[in-house]
């Protein structure tokens, strides 16, 4: 009997373990094909990327900040994924996987991550480029990102196209001279420009501990860094007697001159600027400001945020690149808006973003941005930006233009006639047309927008347990 008793609680406990379910949460279900169970799919409460869940209004999904992983179902539309499938990938880029309703048609690709960009080493620093080869729809301008530690140096260069440039991190000297040959020195920190013309000799060292991470803008998408005509380059590339008959002196001097580009090499920390200024006989000093320090401008304060203008009106010598530097607080919108004068190039420096481009002809459609990350709204297209995150959103727009233009939708609206408004938009529903009006009618932009606390995204729902 004792030997019995054994044998059934053994089956007993085997049978409790057998029962134990196996990976199969309502996450691993929908992965694997299968129908979630009736508990959860109820349209109320379910959570996001499920068949239950509906949102009529196409609100934002914060996956990186809730860590979910999108799946492509829409207010019960779509399917389970039963390939290969980058969850990373898919988390960064929630939007395209479920889309707003509201995308429609075929439109370029509007977003690339340096992440993504090849990246050059060098001895003490590196850089990284998004031109329109990674980015087709970057035709006006051309980044780079490029770091350099303590007293490494950007080798004395120029370009065929102008540099503009916005100091990420660290503290970096840049050095120039004129078209009339006056020279240029300056140290710039944090939140600090630098725009040098077409042909304008320069270099770039970094100071401090850490040295510096900037981010450079050319006026042409097909910029390459590779294409930089370098000073070392150059003179390997010349024989050595006529660099004897250019600089007066003896072949011999000349001999250990590098017989290759250095490109980005480790330098010998430099002094105080004024230690450093050159001062031969016939040195004279610039009379261009090279430099400007954007983050010490007063901001323009909006109910959601802040907003920096820069261009020709505030740095002169900035003739073909525009910028704003802004910042959207959480569930904050740059309003919907568009430029007239050139096209967009954002930059993500912190925060998470989504926008969806509107290119007429019903096209439309939807990107998702993290730092790091790069962003081309064509000219003219309607956008916004919403900060789908839980912190500030920083971010640069820069437009190869002399001035900075934007047309709002909310002053556009608030300054035409009200019947005119409301037959386009309020024909059929006259108490809706009323509130419109009436939330419109003083024409303050708002260029960073934040709403009521009460309005909801019309979602209705909460993240819940998946």
């Amino acid at each position: 009997m004792a030997v019995l008793n054994l044998l059934l609680t053994g089956l007993v406990l085997a049978s409790q373990c057998l029962s134990v379910p196996v990976q199969d949460s309502p996450r691993q279900r929908l992965l694997d094909g299968k129908p979630l169970p009736a508990k959860y799919r109820k349209s109320a409460g379910a959570p996001p990327y499920t068949p239950g869940h509906r949102d009529p209004y196409d609100g934002a999904v914060d996956s990186v900040g809730r860590d979910v992983d999108p799946l492509p179902w829409r207010n019960g539309d779509g399917a389970s994924v039963l390939g290969p499938w980058n969850k990373e990938r898919a988390k960064q880029s929630p939007d395209l996987v479920r889309p707003p309703s509201t995308d429609h048609g075929a439109m370029k690709n509007m977003r690339w991550s340096f992440v993504d960009s090849h990246i050059r080493i060098e001895e003490g620093g590196w850089t990284r480029q998004t031109t329109i080869r990674e980015l087709p729809s970057s035709v006006e301008l051309a980044g780079v990102n490029m770091r350099l530690d303590e007293g490494v140096i950007r080798e004395l260069h120029w370009h065929k196209e102008a540099e503009w440039a916005y100091v990420l991190e660290g503290e970096v000297r840049v050095t120039a001279i004129d078209y009339e040959g006056g020279n240029f020195i300056d140290d710039l920190k944090k939140g600090d420009l630098w725009y040098f013309p077409s042909g304008v000799p320069h270099s770039l060292q970094g100071l401090g501990e850490n040295g510096t991470e900037f981010l450079l803008i050319f006026d042409d998408g097909n910029f390459s860094e590779e294409s930089t005509f370098l000073l070392t380059d150059w003179l390997a590339h010349t024989p050595k007697s006529v660099i004897s008959k250019n600089f007066h002196l003896a072949p011999e001097v000349f001999a250990h001159v590098p017989k290759s580009e250095k490109y980005i090499f480790q330098g010998t920390k430099p002094g105080p600027i004024d230690e450093e200024r050159p001062s031969g006989k016939h040195v004279k000093k610039s009379k261009y400001q090279f430099t400007h320090k954007m983050l010490d401008q007063e901001p323009k304060r909006t109910t959601g945020g802040e907003v920096r203008i820069t261009d020709s009106k505030n740095f002169p010598i900035s003739k073909t690149v525009a910028a704003a530097h802004v910042v959207i607080e959480p569930g904050a919108l740059r309003e919907m808006h568009w430029h007239p004068n050139a096209d967009e190039w954002s930059f993500f420096i912190r925060g998470r973003a989504r926008i969806t481009v509107f290119a007429a002809e019903g096209n439309a459609r939807t990107f998702n941005y993290l730092p790091g990350d790069v962003g081309v709204v064509p000219k003219n297209m309607g956008h916004f930006v919403e900060n789908i995150g839980d912190e500030p959103l920083e971010m640069l727009e820069v437009f190869r233009a002399d001035e900075f233009r934007d047309f709002s939708l909310f002053q556009w609206l608030s300054e035409t006639p009200k019947k005119l408004v409301v037959d386009h938009l309020f024909a059929d529903d006259k108490e809706a047309a009323e509130k419109f009006w009436d939330g419109v009618k003083d024409g303050d932009k708002d260029e960073v927008t934040l709403p009521p606390k009460d309005l909801g995204d019309g979602s209705g729902e909460e993240l819940g347990e998946l």
